[in-house]
C-alpha cells in the first residue's frame, strides 16, 4: 500500500548521528505551512455552485477556513468552508456551529468593569474601586454563546407550537375525546376554522424557518431533509386550507357524511412541533459535541500578573507581550507559555498531556499556558502568547480535524446525494399505488401515506453519522494529549498493523549523559574528552550536548574549533590547531579513512553491548580514542509496546545508533524487529518496503531525520518532545512524547471508528426500514399503517440518537 502523499520535504543536515530531540513542544503555525493544514473537499452536491452568493438572510458569503470565517456546518456539506455570521447552512439547513478559538475568547474577554457602589467608575481590568476599595465586577454578564441563543430561540418556538398544537390535536381527534362533547358546542365547520387559526402560527411563526430552508434547498438544487418536510407538511396544510374554503371541489372520498372535507391541520401542527422538539434536543446535544474545546478554552485565565518596576499589576491576558515578567501565585492557572525565571513549582499538566502526575519545574524550565500551578509562587518570562501558545495550537488542530472528512464518510455522501430525489420518487409511487389499488377511500390513504414517506426519511442521520463522532473523538483525544490533524488519520490508525519507532527520544528519554571516555594512543583520557567536547560544542544535538555538559562537569575547558561541519547521519568535523578533528560513528570513521585495531574493536563492542552509544574521536585519519553516552529507556516504553503488540500491531525500531546498542534495546523490550545505523533515507525506504509487503504502517518520530518517513507512512506520529518539521509531517502529535500516547491514539481510533459504524448502521437501517413502512408495505400483511405524526417523531429522534451516540465518546 502506498503512503498517504508524496514526500516533498526539503532535506536538512543533522548534527551528530542520532535523531534530533528538542526539549519542548513546538507546534507549527498553520499559516506558515498551509499545505499541511488545508483540507479542501469536493462538494457532496455536484450541482451546487460552491461560490454562489446566498441571499436568504441567514448567512453571509462563505469563506475558506484560512480566512476569518467563524461558523461551519456540522455536516461538512461544503468541506472546510466557513461563514462569517451565524445562521443556517444554505445546503442542508442545519444550524451553523461556531468554531471555538483562543483569539475569539480573548476578543470577547475585553470587558468593562464597574463598581457595585459607584457605577460611574469604569475600568478595563478587574482592579479595586478608587473610591470605596471594592473589587470591580463586569459591567454586564458575559453574552451567551450563539449556540445557546439559537437553543433558546428554538425552545421558545417549540413551547408556543406545543401549546397551540395540543388543542388542534384534541379537536381533530374528537371521537377519542367524546366526553368533551365538542359537537354540542360547535359544528365541524367551526372547529375546522379554529384548527386553522391555531395551526397557522405554528406554520408561519414557530416553523417558518423550516420552509425557508426548504425553499432555499430547492432554489439551489441541493435537496435535503427540509425539502421533504416542506413538501410534506406544506401539502398537508395547503390541502386543509383549500378543503376548508372549497370543500365542494373534492371527491366524496375526501368528505364525511356531512359533506365536510377531511382536514390535516393536526398533522401539520403536530409534525412541525415534533420537528421543533427534535431541533431543540439536537441543538442541546450539539453544544456538547465540542465541549472538549470549550474545556480547553476555559483553561485560559482572563488576566495575568505582570511585574513592572518591581510592582505587581493585573492586566488583561491579551495585553501580555513576549518578554514580560509575570508572577503566578499558588493554585492559579499559568497565563501563557514561557520559562521560569525565579522560584520553583509543581505544575498540574494533566489537562494538556493527559498525565495525572504533576511535573516538577524549576528555573529555566518551560511552563505551558493553561496548566495549573501548585502550592508555590514563581516568576516567569512570557515566550509565546496568543495563537502561538501550545493551547492555541492544540485548539486549532482539533478544529482542523473536526472540519476534515474521514474516507468512511464517502459512502454516506454518495447515498445522501441521491437520497432526497429517491424519497420523493417513492412518495409519488406510494400515492399512485394506493390511489389505484388501495381500499376506500383510496385517495385519502394515498395522500396520508405519501406524506408519511416524505416526513419519515432522514438524510441528516446519514450526514451526521461521521462528523459528530470525529468532532467528539478529536476533542476527547486533545484532552488526553493526542492531537489529530486529519480525520483520515483516525480511520487509518485503526487499521495499522505495523508501527515503526525511533530509539532516541521515543523509546528512550532522549536525554543522554556522558558515560565513559578512553584513549587509544598517546593522548591522555582527559585530552580525548577535551577534543571531543570542543568539536561538539558547535552542535545542538542531544548527544553533543551530553558530551559538552559532562566535560564541563569534569572541569575540562572547551577550546574553539574552526570550520565546523555537520555530516548528516555520521557526525561532526572541524579544525583545531591546524589539525582536522572528527567525532562520529563508523560511517564517519570510514569516510576519513581510519580503521580500528582488533583489540580496540572488541572494547568498543563490549561498551555497545551494555547499551552505550560509542563515538570515535579522530585526529586526521587516525582513531585516537572513544567517548560514550548512555540514554535510559523510558519507564513507560515496555508496557506500551506490549499493549500495542496485544492489539495486533508489530513494533519495529529504526535507529541511527549502532548494531550492538540497538540489539540490546530491542531484546530488552521484545521488539518484533530492528534496523541499526539508519540514515534518513533508510527509514523512508523501510516504510515503503513494509507498505509493499501489505502492511499499514504508522511511523513515530521526533527529529528532522524522521520527516521523510513520517510523510511516507500511512499515519505519521510526532512525539511532542521533538522538532517542528516532524510535527508538520505528522498527522497525529503526542503532547507528552512517550509510547503510551500511541496506545491511547490506537484506542481512540478504535472507539471512534466503532462509534461511526454504529451511527451509519443505525442511519442506514432506520431509513431502509422506515421509508417502506411509511409507504404501507406492512398493510397487506398486518393491516399496519404509519401515521405522519409518528413518522415525524421517528424522523426527529433519529438525528438526536446519532448525536447522543457520538457523545458517548466523551467518556472514552
Amino acid at each position: 500500500m502506498q503512503g498517504k502523499k508524496n514526500s516533498n520535504i526539503k532535506q536538512h543536515n543533522l548534527d551528530g548521528v542520532h535523531a534530533l530531540d528538542g526539549n519542548h513542544l513546538h507546534l507549527a503555525d498553520h499559516h506558515d505551512h498551509p499545505h499541511h493544514y488545508s483540507h479542501p473537499h469536493h462538494n457532496s452536491h455536484p450541482n451546487h455552485d460552491s461560490h454562489h452568493h446566498h441571499d436568504d438572510g441567514h448567512t453571509k458569503e462563505m469563506t475558506h477556513s484560512g480566512s476569518h470565517g467563524q461558523y461551519y456546518c456540522p455536516m461538512r456539506c461544503e468541506g472546510d468552508k466557513t461563514y462569517e455570521k451565524p445562521g443556517d447552512c444554505p445546503v442542508c439547513g442545519m444550524h451553523l456551529k461556531k468554531e471555538e478559538s483562543l483569539s475569539a475568547k480573548e476578543k470577547s474577554g475585553k470587558a468593562t468593569y464597574t463598581c457595585p457602589m459607584h457605577p460611574e467608575v469604569k475600568k478595563d481590568r478587574p482592579v479595586s474601586c478608587p473610591k470605596c476599595g471594592m473589587d470591580l465586577v463586569p459591567e454586564k454578564a458575559e453574552d451567551s454563546s450563539e449556540e445557546e441563543k439559537a437553543y433558546k430561540r428554538m425552545t421558545k418556538r417549540f413551547w408556543i407550537a406545543l401549546v397551540l398544537s395540543i388543542p388542534v390535536f384534541v379537536i381533530a381527534m374528537s371521537e377519542f375525546f367524546s366526553f368533551l362533547h365538542l359537537e354540542d358546542i360547535a359544528s365541524k365547520k367551526v372547529w375546522g376554522w379554529i384548527q386553522f387559526i391555531l395551526a397557522s402560527p405554528v406554520v408561519f411563526y414557530s416553523s417558518w424557518d423550516f420552509f425557508k430552508r426548504g425553499y432555499s434547498s430547492i432554489r439551489r438544487w441541493a435537496p435535503n431533509m427540509w425539502t421533504l418536510i416542506s413538501i410534506g407538511v406544506g401539502t398537508a396544510y395547503l390541502f386543509s386550507v383549500f378543503a376548508l374554503l372549497f370543500p365542494g371541489v373534492f371527491p366524496d372520498q375526501f368528505k364525511d357524511e356531512l359533506g365536510n372535507a377531511h382536514l390535516y391541520f393536526e398533522a401539520a401542527a403536530v409534525i412541525l412541533t415534533l420537528v421543533l422538539l427534535g431541533q431543540v434536543l439536537e441543538l442541546r446535544a450539539h453544544s456538547k459535541t465540542n465541549s472538549a474545546i470549550k474545556a480547553l478554552l476555559d483553561l485560559v485565565p482572563p488576566v495575568a500578573r505582570i511585574i513592572r518596576n518591581g510592582q505587581e499589576e493585573e492586566i488583561p491576558l491579551e495585553e501580555v507581550q513576549v518578554g514580560d515578567i509575570l508572577r503566578v501565585r499558588p493554585g492559579e492557572k499559568i497565563p501563557v507559555d514561557g520559562r521560569i525565571t525565579e522560584g520553583s513549582a509543581v505544575v498540574d499538566e494533566s489537562m494538556i498531556t493527559g498525565e495525572p502526575i504533576p511535573a516538577d519545574k524549576t528555573v529555566d524550565d518551560n511552563v505551558t499556558g493553561g496548566t495549573i500551578n501548585g502550592k508555590t509562587s514563581f516568576e516567569m518570562q512570557a515566550e509565546k502568547i496568543g495563537s502561538d501558545t501550545l493551547l492555541s495550537q492544540i485548539i486549532e488542530m482539533v478544529n482542523e480535524a473536526s472540519r476534515s472528512r474521514a474516507p468512511i464518510q464517502k459512502l454516506a455522501d454518495v447515498v445522501a446525494k441521491y437520497f432526497v430525489q429517491i424519497v420523493i420518487g417513492v412518495a409519488l409511487i406510494t400515492f399512485a399505488v394506493w390511489a389505484l389499488w388501495g381500499p376506500e377511500p383510496a385517495y385519502v390513504f394515498a395522500f396520508v401515506n405519501a406524506v408519511s414517506v416524505l416526513i419519515i426519511a432522514c438524510p441528516c442521520a446519514l450526514g451526521l453519522a461521521t462528523p459528530m463522532s470525529i468532532m467528539v473523538g478529536t476533542g476527547r483525544g486533545a484532552q488526553s494529549g493526542v492531537l489529530v490533524k486529519d480525520a483520515r488519520a483516525i480511520e487509518e490508525m485503526n487499521k495499522v498493523n505495523m508501527l515503526i519507532i525511533d530509539k532516541t527520544g521515543t523509546i528512550t528519554e532522549g536525554k543522554p549523559a556522558l558515560k565513559a571516555y578512553r584513549t587509544f594512543g598517546k593522548m591522555s583520557d582527559d585530552e580525548i574528552l577535551h577534543l571531543a567536547a570542543s568539536v561538539d560544542s558547535n552542535s545542538e544535538h542531544p548527544v553533543a550536548e551530553a558530551i559538552v555538559k559532562g566535560a564541563r562537569e569534569q572541569g575540562v575547558k572547551i577550546a574553539k574549533v574552526h570550520d565546523f561541519e555537520s555530516v548528516t547521519g555520521k557526525g561532526v568535523k572541524g579544525f583545531y590547531e591546524g589539525k582536522q578533528i572528527g567525532l562520529g560513528n563508523l560511517r564517519l570513521m570510514e569516510e576519513l579513512g581510519a580503521k580500528l585495531e582488533p583489540e580496540q574493536h572488541k572494547e568498543v563492542k563490549d561498551w555497545q553491548i551494555t547499551g552505550q552509544t560509542v563515538m570515535f574521536l579522530l585526529v586526521g585519519n587516525k582513531v585516537e580514542g572513544i567517548v560514550s553516552v548512555a540514554d535510559t529507556i523510558k519507564k513507560t516504553s515496555a508496557g506500551a509496546i506490549k499493549s500495542l503488540q496485544k492489539m495486533g500491531v508489530k513494533v519495529w525500531m529504526l535507529t541511527g545508533d549502532n548494531e550492538f546498542t540497538s540489539k540490546t534495546v530491542a531484546e530488552k523490550l521484545h521488539l518484533d524487529g530492528f534496523q541499526a545505523d539508519c540514515l534518513p533515507d533508510d527509514k523512508f525506504k523501510k516504510v515503503k518496503e513494509l507498505q509493499g509487503e501489505g502492511y499499514i504502517v504508522a511511523m513515530a518520530g521526533d527529529g528532522i531525520n524522521d520527516a521523510p518517513a513520517l510523510e511516507q507512512a500511512n499515519v505519521g506520529i510526532a512525539m511532542g518532545t521533538g522538532t517542528d518539521i516532524a510535527m508538520q509531517s505528522a498527522e497525529i502529535t503526542l503532547v507528552k512524547g512517550d509510547l503510551n500516547g500511541i496506545v491511547r491514539a490506537r484506542e481512540l481510533s478504535s472507539k471512534v471508528m466503532r462509534n461511526i459504524k454504529q451511527n451509519l448502521f443505525f442511519a442506514f437501517v432506520y431509513n431502509s426500514l422506515g421509508v417502506p413502512v411509511a409507504a404501507g408495505i406492512l398493510f397487506p400483511f398486518f393491516g399496519i399503517l404509519l401515521s405522519p405524526v409518528i413518522a415525524a417523531a421517528a424522523m426527529s429522534f433519529s438525528s438526536v440518537s446519532v448525536i447522543t451516540n457520538a457523545l458517548r465518546l466523551r467518556k472514552a
